[in-house]
């Protein structure tokens, strides 16, 4: 008896320096957990968000950091930075990008955008790819995304009660978080991203986890489905139900039917059962299948973007007009119906006229400034992603391996981006979190075996 008293208190030491260590090989992650966190921060009225330097936002700079510290990391380790289908698959997108620079009207003027895409589509995602070490480190990205969304949604709902939100047909109750309103998918686009990572976490807990935690993931998932609600965002809405219902599919047809009965049951709780803004959010539903009948201004105006974005393709189709190209040929290409710009106030700003200034749909940006080849390199370097990863998620469910709720996370989040890019483009402080999700999407289709399996 006294050896095993003595011998206790050996053991949980040991443990807890195990602990320790572990966490204190995490430190590279870092900058890129603090990237996310950091948009919590409420916007200092610059509309770059909170911290920027020479309008530059913090989370932005974090994720420069990140893909240092990712430099050093490999120069010091003396490590092959990337497989060859990694490097293909990240790699493809800069040289469309490269192309559509060179051959800009006015390739200066395009050397911000080559910069900016560059940052989003290859750089971060390749640093979270390599300092991201296993399943332990994809939890802990993902739990910032979590934590994130919880801050951005209580403020977003706080916003609807009391009447202290972006403007929405004459009141001021529409959720945006700190994003403000000329920023409305901000919020949206957060909140997602942490609901469906916690919808991952709810559907395959790993092992290990503590009792007292498990209840929070679908807790936290279902407290989130009222911000994004709130946030009256149609886009937000398509994407986040086509990635929660492409992890719910992934996860076998039993837990399937369960994991939809429950959301039904809690989306009937918290919008019908509750009334959380029940008569405009029937009507910003109802909406989405008028587009074509009766269209509201923001979606003629967004057609007329779109037909403007195309005619841009047709007169150069193979590298289109060059980066951050869009704005300077739209009047040349848009119709007499589209609008000066879309009006935005509340949420502590005053009224003004927010331009115009993209198609609102990543893939029509892209074909309009970088053509045909440039959509091909960025399109099909995010359906590797997707693809990859869904056929990892089917071989790791068959071998029974710990990281499931990782690979349901990266599919769910990878899609929400996929499908969210249809009615959204990059912009707003809440881009680089794009990169950090392609990141944590590229960790698991394309890392090691021996990386994705780590519980």
């Amino acid at each position: 008896m006294a050896l095993i008293a003595s011998a206790a208190p050996t053991v949980r030491s040991a443990q807890r320096s195990t602990l320790l260590h572990g966490l204190a090989g995490r430190w590279p992650l870092l900058p890129l957990i603090a990237a996310v966190l950091l948009l919590a921060v409420p916007d200092d009225g610059t509309g770059a968000g909170a911290g920027a330097v020479n309008g530059v936002p913090a989370p932005d700079l974090l994720s420069g950091v990140a893909v240092l510290v990712c430099a050093g990391r490999l120069l010091y380790l003396r490590r092959r930075p990337l497989t060859v289908a990694a490097g293909l698959v990240l790699g493809l997108p800069a040289a469309g990008l490269t192309l559509a620079t060179v051959t800009a009207a006015d390739p200066a003027a395009a050397l911000p955008g080559l910069a900016r895409y560059l940052q989003i589509f290859v750089l971060v995602p390749a640093a979270v790819l390599l300092l991201v070490r296993d399943a332990q480190g994809f939890r802990l990205v993902a739990g910032s995304l979590v934590l994130l969304a919880a801050v951005q949604g209580a403020t977003g709902v706080h916003q609807y009660v009391t009447g202290s939100g972006a403007s929405y047909m004459g009141e001021d109750i529409r959720a945006v978080g700190t994003f403000g309103p000329s920023d409305v998918m901000g919020m949206a686009t957060v909140v997602a991203y942490g609901l469906l990572a916690a919808v991952a976490y709810a559907l395959r807990t790993p092992k290990g986890t503590p009792s007292w935690l498990k209840p929070w993931a679908p807790l936290t998932a279902a407290l989130l489905v009222v911000p994004l609600t709130l946030s009256f965002s149609r886009g937000a809405w398509i994407a986040t139900a086509a990635g929660a219902l492409a992890m719910i599919a992934m996860t076998g047809g039993r837990q399937a039917v369960r994991a939809l009965a429950v959301l039904a049951a809690a989306g009937i709780v918290l919008v019908g059962g509750f009334g959380v803004g029940s008569e405009m959010i029937s009507q910003r539903l109802a909406s989405i299948t008028q587009v074509t009948s009766a269209p509201d201004r923001s979606v003629n105006d967004r057609y007329a973007m779109w037909a403007a974005a195309t005619d841009m393709w047709r007169e150069r189709p193979a590298t289109g007009v060059g980066l951050k190209g869009f704005p300077a040929h739209r009047d040349a290409h848009a119709s007499i119906g589209l609008s000066a710009g879309s009006d935005t106030a509340g949420a502590g700003q005053e009224f003004r006229k927010q331009p115009l200034l993209s198609p609102h749909n990543m893939y029509l940006l892209v074909l309009s400034e970088q053509g045909l080849i440039g959509l091909t390199a960025l399109a099909g370097s995010w359906a590797a992603l997707l693809v990859g990863g869904v056929r990892r998620l089917a071989r790791a469910r068959a071998r029974g391996s710990a990281a499931v709720d990782c690979g349901l996370a990266a599919v769910g989040l990878m899609t929400w981006q996929t499908v969210d890019f249809l009615y959204a483009d990059i912009g707003g402080p809440s881009t680089v979190l794009t990169g950090i999700v392609l990141g944590l999407a590229a960790w698991w289709a394309l890392a090691g075996p021996e990386r994705t399996t780590t519980a």
